[in-house]
């Protein structure tokens, strides 16, 4: 993968709340099983929300999602010469560039116009108007707000914990999140609620075919990412290379939930899946990118 130097950066598609403060951590319990405690129980409990679309969190709870961040120090390190060294600059790189593809691709695949979202940047712990969260949610979409959230210090804990980590894992894992984004817009994810609340004891298979929707639509980015450009014109990508797309199915791979619930210690469970085996990931980050067309990422269709 190779970044374009002369692209700019807009950073206006971020909010930086880092070192604001961010309220209280959310202290949801995430059940890790296997009766491993210590770090080691910490580190698999932050695995286990890896790369959701906000379960972790009540919707339904206010819990602020007002605050504001400061992008002046992010403003003047991506305007310098040498942003792209830096990992926030490349991270509001990658949400452009997702977000520009969305622009074209909504309305010329469902009709639908985009509407772009941010992407906040906070550490350790944040106020969303899904309620307070902390870094152990891992990157997460908050549809009451049509924000994506995330705590760049994940993606040193993706590439420690479980070997992840080719850079391609990050865009991937925005791209992902934008997925979730581009649902709501839809409506898909109101939908999906509907029906969990319709018939609970399919709460979970249907929460897996609205992840795997949005790693299809991450495929779909991926195809088509070396076509987007910034508001100059400027092509973002000079290149996406067979090894970045290996790295992201790598990364889809190790987090399925079968692969964290064998890395917890615990027995493989489907009935407990919330996103989808480490195959089914593979699967249709795969079928997105092979396609190029959302279209194709009908995963609530009949037979799927």
């Amino acid at each position: 993968m190779e970044l374009n130097e002369n692209a700019r950066v807009d950073t206006s598609q971020v909010d930086d709340r880092r070192g604001s403060g961010g309220g209280g951590g959310m202290g949801i319990p995430i059940p890790i099983g296997g009766g491993r405690g210590g770090i080691v129980g910490i580190i698999i409990a932050v695995l286990v929300a890896l790369v959701g679309g906000g379960f972790g969190l009540n919707a339904a709870t206010n819990g602020g999602g007002d605050e504001q961040g400061d992008n002046t120090s992010l403003e003047q390190k991506c305007s310098a010469q040498d942003a792209l060294k830096q990992l926030d600059c490349r991270n509001a790189l990658y949400v452009n560039s997702i977000q520009a593809y969305w622009r074209t691709a909504m309305p010329e695949a469902f009709g639908e116009q985009y509407r772009p979202s941010k992407t906040v940047f906070f550490s350790q712990n944040v106020n969303t108007a899904c309620g307070a969260a902390d870094s152990g949610v891992g990157p997460f979409y908050c549809p009451a707000d049509d924000l994506v959230y995330i705590d760049l210090t994940f993606y040193k804990l993706l590439a420690d914990q479980l070997g992840a980590e080719g850079e391609f894992a990050q865009p991937y894992v925005l791209a992902h999140e934008y997925g979730h984004h581009v649902q709501d817009l839809l409506g898909t994810e109101a939908q999906m609620r509907r029906q969990q609340q319709r018939d609970p004891q399919s709460a979970n298979a249907l929460s897996v075919k609205l992840e795997l929707q949005a790693d299809c639509y991450a495929g779909a980015w991926a195809k088509n990412a070396t076509g987007t450009a910034d508001d100059k014109g400027q092509k973002i990508f000079k290149s996406i290379t067979e090894q970045d797309i290996s790295q992201a199915i790598d990364t889809a791979e190790k987090i399925g939930d079968d692969a964290i619930q064998q890395r917890s210690g615990r027995p493989v469970n489907p009935d407990e899946f919330t996103h989808g085996s480490s195959e089914q990931r593979k699967q249709w980050f795969t079928k997105g990118f092979t396609t190029g067309d959302p279209k194709s990422c009908d995963t609530f269709g009949s037979g799927q």
